[in-house]
């Protein structure tokens, strides 16, 4: 008498099947991380209970992210601009307490202005080179990879011809937690 082998893929086995790697779109590679970047961006600020606008143009400056509190005391609603970089260039876990990022110098200028009366930061993201490791969903999450850290570039000076190095500090994690703190200082008058 011949036992049938139960078939790995049937539903109900309890096991899932191999899977196979989809067929993604043709859209450049930057182009892709610009929209990652963009959906990092969009989780922190639903986390942290601000809401975003895109100015058009955008002149530079991605995304506005406001904040309202009843803590604030400039205002019951601040405002800081965003600009968005992303790298696969950089490793993950960057050793040391910094790495660089490169910026062209007009990119610079218009981040490092100061006096402002709208703080500005810089937010770099680090991804995997391959678009099959930027995420992984299960039941229980979406993880996105691998990270994004700020800078407030504010007084920060030009010293290359055409494009100057900045070290972005690895403590400067920007999560919800990071956007509520930057809110807050900004909301009593203070920098990010």
């Amino acid at each position: 008498m011949a036992l049938a082998q139960p078939d790995p893929a049937a539903p109900g086995h309890g096991l899932l099947p191999e899977r196979i790697a989809p067929l993604r779109g043709s859209l450049a590679t930057t182009a892709c991380m610009e929209t990652l970047q963009v959906g990092y961006l969009h989780a922190v600020a639903a986390a942290a209970g601000c809401s975003l606008s895109q100015p058009f143009p955008d002149n530079g400056i991605d995304w506005h992210l406001s904040h309202s509190a009843a803590g604030h005391t400039v205002d019951d609603e601040v405002t800081i601009k965003v600009q968005l970089k992303c790298t696969y260039q950089i490793p993950p876990h960057p050793p040391g307490g910094t790495f660089s990022f490169t910026l062209d110098n007009d990119h610079l200028v218009k981040l490092a202005r100061t006096p402002v009366s709208v703080h500005k930061i810089l937010v770099v993201m680090l991804a995997p080179r391959s678009r099959e490791e930027w995420l992984c969903a299960s039941h229980d999450r979406l993880a996105l990879r691998h990270c994004c850290y700020w800078i407030n570039l504010a007084g920060h000076p030009v010293t290359g011809r055409r494009r100057t190095t900045v070290r972005i500090p690895t403590s400067r994690i920007f999560d919800d937690r990071a956007l509520c703190e930057i809110m807050t200082r900004v909301g009593v008058g203070g920098r990010p």
